[in-house]
């Protein structure tokens, strides 16, 4: 992740307001809208300011686990509201205009998960008024806020320009309604059993009929050479699967923007099925198509590995790209190893957040970035690099190298050893196989290290081709796929010729 940016749709004037009312009216009544909704993304989140000294001055940082919230909070400083304190129990803003500080105390909140697809948090401000703020996934939130006629629509435009979309609501809670959330609340995280379910069920009760405030976009901007990175990895025959959680039209986005997906090439998207039937007919219709990317969401992937397991891996294996949108994160490891199970390949996964991190242990290698989301899927993973591009240059460059100088050592170390056993054999052979040494000790040390290390060190130099010819031509990776530099082939060969050495 190289840079995040806000974007901020709210809700049109609604169409029920008369004629005969004002303009001033009307505007005040946007305005108040607006002025709510930036309240609610200011105070909506897990972020926490944080002050460094800088020389004479103190420069003001935010930290969280989610860039999106660091963006989405920079983008209510930049239009005045700033937020410039944070513990357990309140938060402070400063608001636009006259500069003043506003207290708020936290009484609730309810971290996102990859379950809940959504946060919420409970505040109270200096008038005594208590709000619930929440902001989740379009797929949950549809549900609970009030019905509107914009936000289907408005969601799928932000979608189709590449953005991770949130909607932000809220809902005004009396003392009465909050003391009896607060009891019932206390009374289910004091359960000894299926606390969790009863904590939910509690928390799920007060997210009824939400007030719809608006819908945020975050613009994840690709780092730099990704493109040519993806295209190298391509040409040298790998085949790359992009898992997401984003929407279907986001992850579409960003795989054209990437040129994951070649603008010649046509793009398949799996259709929502529910039996047997509908997965028969959309595989068939997939079939048909071909050099066509496939876009498949997380539930229709789990609805196909139900009824058609083999069938659906063989096509989509067969396929030039793969996405997978609304994808969890036990989904994608689930990925990792239905791909494993099936092709029998080698699994590298790529990832740059927490929800990464289970998909990174599940894969052979596991590739780490270090980004705005954090580290932990560079400490989880078996490299850590700080950018894309560093991809390709891993995987050509050094992959390559150390496949070839691993199979060359192994062999080496292979023919040194039978060398000597098979002159031990032939010597105790010729004397009726007494058990006679054919060298002293020391000189059985020494075969074995001070006299056989040249060879060894030598293969820390070694390189087939260079590395600027191996970037300029990855086509040369695509005979390592085939194992031939470490196969049974070489091995008996390797073989005869320890014995017709150790015999001569």
């Amino acid at each position: 992740m190289d840079e995040v940016v806000a974007h901020l749709r709210t809700p049109y004037l609604s169409d029920s307001i008369p004629q005969q009312m004002s303009h001033q009216r009307i505007r005040r009544t946007a305005v108040t809208k607006v002025h709510e909704a930036v309240k609610a993304i200011a105070l909506c989140h897990n972020v926490t300011p944080v002050f460094e000294v800088e020389g004479d001055f103190d420069t003001m940082t935010y930290q969280a686990s989610s860039p999106d919230e660091v963006a989405l909070v920079k983008w209510t400083e930049s239009v005045g509201l700033t937020l410039i304190h944070r513990d357990l129990t309140s938060m402070t803003l400063r608001t636009p205009v006259t500069g003043a500080t506003v207290k708020y105390g936290i009484l609730q909140t309810f971290p996102f998960t990859s379950e809940t697809k959504r946060m919420g948090i409970i505040v109270k401000d200096s008038n005594g008024v208590i709000t619930f703020y929440m902001k989740g996934a379009d797929v949950v939130m549809s549900s609970i806020v009030q019905y509107n006629d914009w936000l289907d629509e408005e969601t799928d435009n932000m979608a189709r320009e590449g953005l991770r979309t949130l909607v932000v609501a809220k809902k005004q809670l009396t003392e009465d309604q909050y003391r009896d959330f607060e009891a019932r609340y206390s009374q289910a995280k004091l359960s000894t059993e299926d606390r969790s379910t009863k904590i939910r069920a509690v928390v799920e009760s007060l997210e009824r009929d939400l007030e719809l405030l608006c819908l945020t976009g975050v613009e994840d901007k690709l780092q730099e050479n990704v493109r040519p990175t993806l295209e190298l990895l391509r040409n040298a025959g790998i085949k790359i699967w992009m898992l997401t959680g984003d929407k279907l039209e986001t992850a579409i986005c960003i795989g054209k923007s990437s040129k994951l997906v070649s603008k010649t090439q046509e793009v398949f998207v799996f259709k929502q099925v529910y039996t047997r039937m509908d997965v028969h007919a959309e595989l068939n219709a997939f079939r048909r198509k071909n050099d066509s990317a496939l876009v498949i969401r997380g539930d229709t992937l789990e609805v196909c590995l139900s009824f058609y397991e083999d069938e659906f891996v063989e096509l989509a294996c067969h396929s030039p790209t793969v996405i997978v949108c609304r994808c969890s994160p036990t989904q994608k490891a689930d990925i990792v190893h239905l791909i494993k199970k099936h092709t029998k390949k080698k699994i590298c996964a790529i990832g740059d957040g927490g929800n990464d991190v289970s998909m990174i242990q599940a894969a052979d290698t596991g590739v780490g970035i270090v980004g705005k989301e954090g580290k932990q899927a560079s400490l989880a993973a078996d490299f850590s690099i700080n950018q894309f591009s560093y991809i390709g240059k891993l995987v050509i460059v050094h992959g390559r190298n150390s496949y070839k100088r691993s199979a060359a050592l192994s062999q080496f170390v292979m023919h040194r050893g039978l060398i000597i056993t098979t002159m031990q054999a032939v010597f105790c052979s010729i004397f009726y196989l007494a058990s006679v040494e054919l060298f002293p000790g020391f000189l059985m040390i020494g075969y074995g290290t001070v006299f056989t290390m040249f060879p060894v060190f030598s293969l820390v130099l070694d390189k087939d081709v260079t590395s600027t010819v191996a970037l300029t031509y990855p086509e040369l990776y695509k005979e390592l796929t085939k194992g031939r530099s470490l196969s049974l082939k070489t091995f008996f060969i390797w073989v005869l010729i320890s014995l017709y050495q150790g015999n001569a």
